[in-house]
């Protein structure tokens, strides 16, 4: 197999466009620069890939996008089913959130908590979910035993920011323990500052002790390496501009060339653009998050913070802050910030990063910012993600809706797609996440323009309820 660097090809990458916003953007770009995270600062060389596509070229199965869902998908094929898929990408490899996230692998997909999945579903379903879910972790945690993408184990620390959250981690904790066999455990304020973080907000916490936190890209790299190693084909700087389906062939036009396959899995997570496939059209609801990681903390900041755990801790806030001590003792913190990609760059945005972390943890007031990144999640409208065939008819797929859970279960997302592809349907396949399409808004197709607006609304609202009522 020919491999190629990207120096080896093409044009040097474009700039990269701080305000492309998948909802207003007619291009999702084509071979831009990373975004400035430390995931990209920190990773080392990007392992080799197989250059853009030049000239037209057949496919027995193409996955669009090179991020976790993608990748993992492409491994999974080749590893489980003999497959050798065509991965297409816009830009660089795991170019979208997967090298913009902050790294925290739970035992979790989309936005629902298991109390939730009962109200919803019922308890037997729930049940079964559960089993799903629980082996979406295991998938998870092999991956990251394979690749060097500094897993640091021990769980999520889920941390009430006020007093009144506690009635709710309390409930929670009990559901998970009574019905799931999860072994969670209530924490008091001074048990978290004096045990875990020296977190000044926190009235309590909620401990799982399911959770990984990585090394986002590194991952990410390890997945492209073991799936071309088995005759995967990853293709950067190849966006797809056009999509016709004729006669069971499916044929994605790219810059370099016409792609021709029998099925195409789509893995663009918030990325993919609305005219992209009509499968695909006001189905995920692309939101941005905003991260920033400090300079390595000094003994004495490293012992006023109090951090004695490298593990995932998450607020209790509906815009909740996540943040996390990294492997060279540097800060992560991340949250929801701008509503559009031409407001992302604002000042207020960074600062509430800032001026969060400096709340939590008083002793990194005013401590230097070494890198300042966002990027878009992709949000279901039900909350929960899908991995589907949306018409039976079509050999198409997508993995789509993690909601910020998607650091962890798009890996079992990529082994189920796999599976769907290659024609194979297990007993799981009646549950939530796999029986149904992404639903439209709730209000139908025709208030997708206005949705903006209403996040907009519900984001004041949140605040609102989160900091003052």
């Amino acid at each position: 197999m020919n491999s190629f660097s990207r120096a080896e090809v093409g044009a040097a990458p474009a700039p990269y466009d701080p305000a492309f916003d998948p909802l207003v953007s007619r291009s999702p770009g084509h071979n831009m620069q990373y975004a400035p995270t430390y995931w990209v600062a920190s990773a080392g060389e990007p392992p080799m890939d197989d250059g853009p596509i030049r000239g037209d070229v057949d496919a027995d199965v193409v996955i669009i996008g090179s991020g976790f869902t993608g990748l993992a998908t492409a491994l999974f094929l080749a590893r489980e089913h003999g497959i050798r898929a065509t991965v297409l990408e816009a830009n660089q490899v795991a170019w979208g959130c997967t090298s913009r996230n902050g790294g925290q692998g739970q035992n979790a997909s989309g936005r629902l908590y298991r109390s939730q999945w009962i109200t919803r579903w019922g308890l037997p379903t729930a049940l079964r979910l559960d089993e799903e879910i629980r082996a979406g972790f295991d998938t998870f945690v092999q991956l990251t035993q394979e690749i060097d993408c500094e897993p640091q184990p021990g769980g999520h620390l889920y941390i009430a920011h006020r007093p009144k959250k506690l009635a709710f981690l309390r409930h929670e904790a009990e559901v998970m323990r009574k019905h799931f066999g999860y072994d969670t455990r209530i924490l008091t304020g001074e048990e978290v500052r004096r045990h875990w973080c020296g977190d000044q907000e926190a009235a309590g916490a909620m401990h799982e002790p399911e959770g990984i936190c990585v090394h986002p890209l590194k991952l990410a790299f390890g997945y492209m390496k073991m799936a071309r190693a088995l005759g995967a084909r990853v293709h950067p700087a190849s966006p797809v501009t056009g999509w016709e389906s004729r006669n069971g062939v499916h044929y994605l036009r790219t810059p370099g060339g016409i792609v021709r396959a029998r099925a195409v899995a789509v893995a663009t997570g918030a990325y993919g653009l609305p005219g992209l496939s009509p499968w695909l059209k006001n189905r995920v609801f692309p939101v941005l998050s905003n991260s920033i990681v400090t300079r390595p903390l000094t003994d004495e900041e490293l012992q006023a913070t109090n951090f004695l755990t490298h593990q995932a801790i998450t607020d209790t806030r509906t815009l909740r802050f996540y943040y996390r001590l990294l492997p060279d003792r540097r800060v992560q913190i991340g949250s929801r910030s701008a509503i559009s990609g031409a407001n992302a760059h604002r000042e207020s945005h960074y600062r509430l990063l800032v001026n969060g972390l400096a709340r939590k943890f008083p002793a990194l007031k005013g401590i230097d910012i070494d890198h300042s990144w966002w990027g878009w999640v992709d949000v279901s409208h039900d909350m929960m993600p899908r991995v589907v065939q949306p018409d039976p008819m079509q050999s198409v797929y997508y993995a789509l809706g993690y909601g910020g859970n998607g650091v962890s279960f798009s890996a079992h997302a990529g082994r189920r797609m796999a599976e769907r592809v290659a024609g194979l349907r297990g007993p799981e396949i009646d549950l939530p996440i796999y029986d149904s399409a992404l639903p439209f808004p709730r209000q139908g197709e025709w208030a997708a323009p206005w949705r903006r607006l209403g996040q907009s609304m519900l984001y004041r609202w949140y605040w609102l309820r989160d900091e003052i009522l």
